[in-house]
């Protein structure tokens, strides 16, 4: 058993609220490792209360883009890990009279290092791959619903994110998208009607 394995899970606050980096304990030997990837207790006391419904898995290559995705009246909380390769995952406020509404964050996930991001609802996701493929599995609060979904262009200027390519390789649907501004009727009506 080596020095990491005495460490302990962790939950680290980033600088937009809601945002969480989870960074596991692995206990290794000469066998392996293992860890637990996700648990309801310990994760509640990290800060994370929420309950997920679905989880999704895709495989993407080099340079690739996926998002930035949300929906509206559904807004799904994720909990994002990668289980082969390496991405730069990004989340954007976009909760309509948010302090840091339009505001994004964006880590380092790699396989080897085990480490979660949480974003919560109300937040726009995506991810660049850095590795000749990466696997990536998350964890959902809600049902994904197709008509409920708005695409942000992965480039939007008002957004300024920082992504590690210039040329991905992106959906036609992500390479379409429309800037943030331009869903701010729909965001704003969207989460007004939501609102308890």
């Amino acid at each position: 058993m080596d020095d990491a394995s005495l460490k302990p899970l962790t939950f680290s606050p980033r600088p937009i609220p809601g945002l969480i980096l989870i960074t596991p304990r692995v206990h290794r030997d000469a066998r392996g490792f293992f860890l637990e990837t996700y648990n309801a207790r310990a994760y509640q006391d990290g800060g994370i209360e929420a309950s997920f419904v679905q989880d999704n898995f895709s495989l993407s290559t080099f340079g690739t883009i996926r998002g930035l995705h949300a929906q509206l009246t559904q807004p799904q909380g994720k909990l994002i890990s990668v289980a082969e390769g390496e991405i730069f995952d990004v989340a954007v406020d976009i909760r309509v009279g948010s302090p840091t509404y339009g505001q994004w964050d964006g880590v380092h996930l790699r396989a080897d290092s085990f480490q979660q991001f949480y974003i919560p609802p109300g937040f726009a996701h995506g991810f660049c791959v850095l590795s000749p493929q990466a696997k990536v599995a998350y964890k959902v609060t809600d049902f994904y619903d197709a008509s409920d979904e708005v695409v942000i262009a992965w480039n939007d200027p008002d957004l300024g994110i920082q992504w590690p390519v210039t040329e991905p390789t992106l959906s036609e649907r992500d390479r379409q998208a429309p800037r943030l501004a331009e869903h701010q009727v729909r965001l704003s009506t969207q989460q007004a009607n939501t609102t308890p």
